[in-house]
């Protein structure tokens, strides 16, 4: 500011001869006590008016006190900022030289370094224009140059405030405008259908704890909810609604305005972006309701798509626990069947050996034979002692003798084929105790296997009610309906949030501007 003003004191005062406070009068009729004074009177007023001249410059402080620093380093002794500026100037100094600015730095012996050759602004003569005024300039006086300084800042804040305008009107106000045309006259009106629906988990009249506090609630669910809400928001369930009801020809007609509507040749990503933004899905997973919105062009496709929508969901959650279902009855199922098998297998082992050996129970006939054999004992015992009364006579009859001796000798015969019979085979048959031993292990391979045929049961009873227990059932709570009137562009409120919303970006960027100007000149 400081470079480029020529106004020094010597230049106005040969500029404006009436700045020195004279009336111009005929040089015949003034008198030489009448000049002195008013020489007098001029050269008091001049460093007043001087000063106020330099106040009109707007000289910053970081200037002034350069000024002064200046006017100290050649030895002066100014009363102000504005009184150092006119001494230098009245010496010959610009004090907002870029030369003189360096002078404050001084050199090695401390000494500062004065320019002997200042560079003063020069006026340019015009020849015929350099006419002396006519006004009378008093000297202002204070209260004059508080209504310049108001007048001033008044005019600083008037143009600041034209600018804020200006700026308001073309980033806010325009495009607010071009909006709310667009909004009010321009946007196709769209329909949306709304509905809830919740996913069902079938109670188990065995549960306890915590899983029977959170059966049948949001809670248990939620997991489910998440995954049917994803796929009702996947490009899969795009697809299917685009290839059973014809999304991407719907949203391609041409009375669409051109924002929502899907240019001809679009690929998919853009079909997506059109989806994502006409069907959209939320979830609460406080209640564990699904509420979906389904945005189309006339009410009754909007319905429709919606119906469609809601069918994809039932399908989806019936195969989240198909499987599972699945996997726990046939895992079970095989195990019965097994099971069954082997019994089956132990019961004909059983009667193959019976009916190979010709035995039906081993512990009857073991225990017919031992009775067998023990009526033969006891006869071979009578024998013996009927045997030894014979043989207490002196003269014992010999015939008796004989047939008593060759009874208890076919006894002891019998008794030994009967013994030999349960521990030794014979001619074709094997022997009692391995014809025991096998039945035995039959039968307790037989009892073995019914007993886990009953736990295989037991399995597969529990299998059926858990996979019961796993069954979802998705309940529609509020049926798609068709609506009668456009839901959307909602005008006004669409407008009012754009205003909001550029006059928040535009707040924004002006305190970012004026925080970094002010970082910037501090």
């Amino acid at each position: 500011m400081g470079n480029g003003r020529p106004a020094t004191a010597a230049a106005d005062q040969s500029a404006h001869p009436v700045e020195d406070g004279f009336d111009p009068k005929p040089a015949h009729a003034a008198t030489p006590d009448a000049d002195q004074a008013r020489a007098q009177m001029a050269a008091q007023n001049q460093p007043a008016m001087d000063i106020t001249e330099i106040r009109k410059e707007g000289l910053t402080g970081r200037q002034l006190r350069m000024a002064r620093r200046i006017a100290q380093k050649h030895g002066l002794a100014p009363t102000s900022d504005f009184d150092a500026v006119r001494l230098l100037r009245k010496n010959g100094i610009d004090p907002f030289q870029r030369a003189n600015m360096l002078e404050l730095v001084t050199d090695t012996s401390g000494q500062p370094k004065v320019s002997q050759q200042p560079q003063l602004p020069q006026t340019v003569p015009s020849p015929g224009q350099n006419l002396p005024t006519t006004e009378l300039r008093q000297p202002d006086s204070p209260v004059n140059q508080v209504l310049e300084i108001q007048r001033d800042i008044a005019r600083r804040r008037r143009r600041k405030l034209v600018l804020m305008i200006s700026r308001l009107v073309m980033f806010v106000l325009l495009p607010t405008i071009i909006a709310g045309y667009y909004f009010f006259a321009i946007a196709t009106p769209m329909y949306a259908t709304k509905s809830e629906f919740t996913i069902q988990q079938a109670e188990s009249q065995g549960s306890s704890g915590l899983g029977g506090l959170f059966s049948g609630t949001g809670i248990a669910t939620s997991q489910d909810s998440t995954q049917v809400q994803g796929y009702l928001q996947s490009r899969d369930a795009m697809l299917r609604l685009d290839q059973d009801l014809g999304f991407i020809p719907h949203f391609s007609q041409p009375h669409i305005d051109a924002i929502q509507r899907l240019e001809d040749g679009a690929s998919r990503e853009d079909a997506y972006k059109i989806y994502k933004n006409n069907v959209k899905i939320s979830y609460d997973p406080t209640e564990g309701v699904l509420k979906m919105e389904v945005v189309a062009a006339d009410p009754g496709t909007s319905a429709a798509f919606s119906e469609a929508l809601i069918s994809y969901a039932e399908a989806r959650v019936d195969s989240l626990t198909q499987r599972l279902r699945e996997d726990q009855m046939s895992g079970a199922r095989s195990s019965y069947e097994d099971a069954e098998r082997k019994v089956e297998d132990a019961q004909n082992r059983v009667l193959e050996l019976q009916e190979q050996l010709g035995v039906l129970d081993p512990v009857t006939e073991t225990s017919a034979l031992m009775g067998q054999i023990n009526s033969f004992e006891i006869q071979l015992r009578e024998k013996r002692l009927q045997l030894q009364q014979l043989m207490d006579n002196a003269r014992p009859n010999q015939a008796r003798v004989d047939g008593v001796k060759g009874d208890i000798s076919r006894l002891e015969a019998l008794v030994s084929e009967l013994r030999s019979s349960m521990t030794e085979s014979t001619s074709g048959t094997d022997s009692l105790a391995r014809v025991s031993a096998e039945l035995r292990i039959a039968e307790a391979d037989l009892a073995n296997r019914q007993l886990l045929l009953q736990q295989a049961l037991q399995q597969l009873e529990t299998a059926r009610i858990e996979a019961n227990r796993q069954v979802r059932y998705l309940s529609v709570s509020v049926k798609p309906v068709a609506p009668d009137e456009p839901t959307y562009p909602r005008a006004f409120e669409n407008t009012m949030l754009t205003l909001l919303i550029l006059s928040g970006i535009y707040l924004m960027i002006s305190m970012t501007a004026s925080i970094l100007r002010e970082q910037i000149s501090a």
